[in-house]
């Protein structure tokens, strides 16, 4: 039992970085009907750009070894909200130059999608090197026991950072004119228009949102696993999945499958660590054969 709580505990954290990317999808696809496929690249630089933030706090070259005592909580909140507001500033650059020019003539942002992404990835590349990359998590490496099973500070930090995420994005849509406007212009961007909403607007503050996301979501991780340039395809993919899982157009959803994802990659490694990776396709491939519109998703119906 111990070491399925571990298991549990872990997959938990890890979930939580899904459930970030995956409400990213869900934002962007709610209000333009376009999703950033080069979306792990950008939790990928956000890595690195959390890094270098802290390196330069410190007084260091923009790229080296990071200590503990370089990684203070005050100094890696600085680099979170830096680097999330540098993502968003991505993140509508983004559909300025590969979504809006393609928006509503087929397929094209797809590849632009991803060519932003490999751009980004190479970019990184050439600043950072190929080389992986650690940092020390604010909170220190002290292992927390609950129930006997170990749990890091830093994946405390994740749930509780989604989580509030979760209520924040929820009384954002809910309760404020910005999110009844974001909920409009999913419905029917025409008609909200009409209403006189600015829909431009409302599309370019949903990629910032969505980028920014993936910017929170790789200064989480980064302190839990080795960055590496090449990570980015792999977790956007699983956060996609998590997406799909929960529902697409459904924000609750997308947070419900990232949790789920996460926990049963967890305890199939507990298992057999070899087909962590194959169970979670597989698992995406049953969902759609049995309920495509995902779990907390909702059934399109286009009338005629």
């Amino acid at each position: 039992m111990v070491t399925l709580f571990q298991a549990l505990f872990s997959g938990l954290a890890l979930g939580g970085i899904y459930a970030l990317v995956a409400l990213g999808f869900s934002i962007t696809h709610s209000t333009t009907k376009t999703l950033n496929f080069g979306q792990g690249e950008f939790l990928v630089a956000a890595c690195f750009l959390a890094a270098t933030v802290l390196l330069l706090l410190a007084g260091k070259p923009h790229t080296g070894n990071l200590q503990p005592a370089d990684v203070s909580f005050a100094r890696y909140l600085l680099a979170m909200v830096v680097v999330i507001a540098l993502m968003a500033a991505f993140g509508v650059l983004l559909y300025g130059a590969a979504v809006r020019p393609f928006a509503g003539g087929g397929m094209g942002w797809v590849m632009s999608t991803i060519g932003f992404g490999i751009i980004v990835q190479n970019a990184a590349l050439a600043v950072w090197s190929p080389a992986p990359m650690a940092m020390p998590s604010p909170l220190g490496d002290e292992v927390l026991r609950f129930g006997g099973a170990g749990v890091r500070p830093q994946e405390i930090l994740v749930l509780v950072i989604t989580a509030v995420v979760v209520f924040g994005q929820d009384w954002l849509l809910h309760r404020t004119r910005v999110g009844r406007a974001m909920r409009a212009v999913a419905a029917n961007r025409n008609a909200a228009a009409l209403m006189g909403i600015n829909v431009g607007a409302i599309v370019l503050l949903a990629f910032a949102m969505a980028s920014g996301l993936a910017g929170l979501a790789g200064v989480l991780i980064v302190p839990i696993t080795t960055a590496s340039i090449f990570m980015g395809l792999t977790l956007s993919l699983k956060a996609f999945s998590a997406a799909i899982l929960g529902g697409l157009n459904n924000p609750r959803g997308c947070i419900v499958g990232g949790l789920v994802l996460g926990c049963f990659e967890a305890l199939v490694g507990l298992w057999r660590a070899e087909l962590r990776e194959i169970s979670i396709f597989v698992l995406i491939i049953l969902a759609l054969m049995f309920k495509p519109e995902g779990l907390f998703g909702r059934k399109s119906f286009e009338k005629v």
